[in-house]
């Protein structure tokens, strides 16, 4: 018993710390549903996985430390300049190369699991494993692989560094439903044989090829769902080496990151009018299509100056910021709350409308103005709210956003951005577009808003524009 003893004492510990790290992580998760009390969720997270880490070290299979302080020495050497330098711009990219990591570590140990129980030891026996441990190891490889493929594809056409637009091709959709049902195929000959090491290697194959051909014909402008599909792919992976290692804080983590990331995921392609079947299978972006719009002459854009827009804006009744990617590109986040603290000493009410897939990951927007010091009251942040808003505005200043206020979305069935939810800043008296150039948005589609009678555009950078239009105000002031 006294050999016992000190390992039940060790084994509670860990149970308790696995314990702690459970709840913490639960309470940082409900934390996040709520956007004022955000930073403390991710503090409640890092709590947990602080007391999992401790529980992990504690472990009485550790022969020793050695590998284990150069891993923790090496990551936090990397990922600290990482996280601290990268830009909230590229926080999307950032954030599918983190799950990619992720990936390669949960495939790693469903490999060394697998190889390990079917090589011979020193003693010359080999212990084999059973169907259930099978079962989640081979989970554990194919939604591993499959997310590290995945991830890295979604981070390349992030970052442009793989074409953004979608990669279709005949019969696409087939394909991939073929291989995913090969993939369970040969899952379920693991699980009726574990031994049949093919089986196994099949699966881990199909599953880093179906991460290739799952995300390339995904276009760029719905990223936000690939990014949260993954995230729960990551989290079924990790359960999947909780019930493989008979770790209990990986499988409750996974879990509430596979449910996680599967709800929004359902939420997502609700707010994008997607089909979830087709997010599963992929290719449901598409190449943008010729319009059925009857021919006629090709409309110029109208301008306006920062001082004419600037007496408009100092002088409405109520005003709607439209925020876009644009705006986080040009860190424009700080200058916006500056027009908006103007325009509300002269009287005027300012909201901003966010829908929620601007930007290119989910929440991408609101973090951004939340960093700007910005009150979430100001946010409207359901579709159909805001464009009730937008009917008496004033003024609207649509800041490098594109796709999220495109008109074909609702006129033109050819367009691949038809169907989506999106808002009409075309029903307000004006509205003040604030772009770089002449371009299109993420998906390529050419924006007819920009040729309304209403619209006036201001191209320039989003936070220099934004600068001129804070000063013109002041010298409003000034004048008077």
């Amino acid at each position: 018993m006294s050999e016992l003893g000190p390992l039940s004492s060790r084994d509670l510990i860990i149970q308790a710390t696995y314990l702690l790290a459970s709840i913490f992580f639960i309470l940082g998760l409900r934390s996040l549903t709520r956007p004022t009390q955000a930073r403390l969720g991710m503090q409640q997270a890092a709590m947990g996985m602080l007391f999992a880490v401790i529980g992990t070290l504690l472990n009485a299979h550790i022969v020793t430390y050695q590998w284990i302080i150069i891993g923790l020495a090496v990551g936090a050497i990397i990922g600290y300049p990482m996280a601290m330098k990268v830009p909230m711009t590229a926080m999307p990219q950032f954030i599918a190369f983190s799950h990619a990591f992720g990936a390669i570590a949960a495939t790693l140990v469903g490999v060394v699991e697998y190889r390990h129980a079917f090589t011979i030891d020193m003693s010359g026996t080999m212990t084999g494993m059973s169907s259930g441990i099978a079962a989640a190891v081979g989970f554990e490889v194919l939604f591993g692989a499959l997310t590290v493929t995945g991830s890295f594809m979604a981070f390349g056409k992030l970052q442009e560094l793989i074409r953004g637009q979608p990669i279709t091709f005949p019969g696409q959709n087939a394909f991939n439903i073929t291989l995913i049902a090969v993939a369970f195929l040969s899952l379920g000959v693991l699980i009726y044989d574990p031994g049949a090491t093919w089986a196994f290697y099949t699966v881990l194959a199909l599953g880093f090829f179906l991460g290739i051909s799952m995300v390339l014909p995904i276009g760029g402008g719905d990223m936000p769902v690939v990014i949260s599909l993954l995230n729960s792919y990551a989290g079924l992976a990790a359960s999947a080496t909780g019930f493989a290692i008979g770790n209990n804080v990986l499988i409750i983590a996974g879990a509430l990151e596979g449910a996680g990331g599967f709800i929004l995921s359902l939420i997502m392609s609700k707010a994008m009018n997607r089909s979830f079947a087709n997010i599963v299978f992929g290719a449901f972006g598409s190449a943008p299509a010729a319009s059925t719009k009857e021919g006629g002459p090709v409309k110029e854009p109208k301008t306006i100056t920062a001082e004419d827009a600037a007496t408009q804006l100092a002088y409405a009744g109520s005003v709607v910021i439209i925020p876009g990617y644009g705006m986080a590109v040009a860190q424009a986040q700080h200058t916006c709350r500056e027009l908006h603290e103007l325009i509300e000493k002269k009287g005027g009410k300012v909201s901003y409308a966010i829908h929620p897939v601007a930007g290119r990951m989910p929440g991408h927007l609101n973090v951004i103005l939340s960093e700007a010091g910005i009150d979430y009251g100001a946010l409207l942040t359901d579709v159909d709210d805001a464009n009730r808003v937008l009917l008496t505005a004033d003024v609207v200043v649509i800041v490098g956003a594109n796709d999220i206020v495109n008109p074909d979305a609702e006129d033109d069935k050819s367009s691949p951005l038809y169907g989506m939810p999106i808002f009409r800043p075309w029903t307000a008296k004006v509205s003040f577009v604030i772009k770089r150039g002449k371009g299109t948005g993420f998906s390529g589609v050419e924006n007819p808003l920009f040729t309304k009678d209403n619209t006036l555009m201001i191209y320039g950078d989003g936070k220099s524009v934004i600068g001129n239009l804070v000063k013109e105000i002041k010298a409003l002031d000034e004048g008077h």
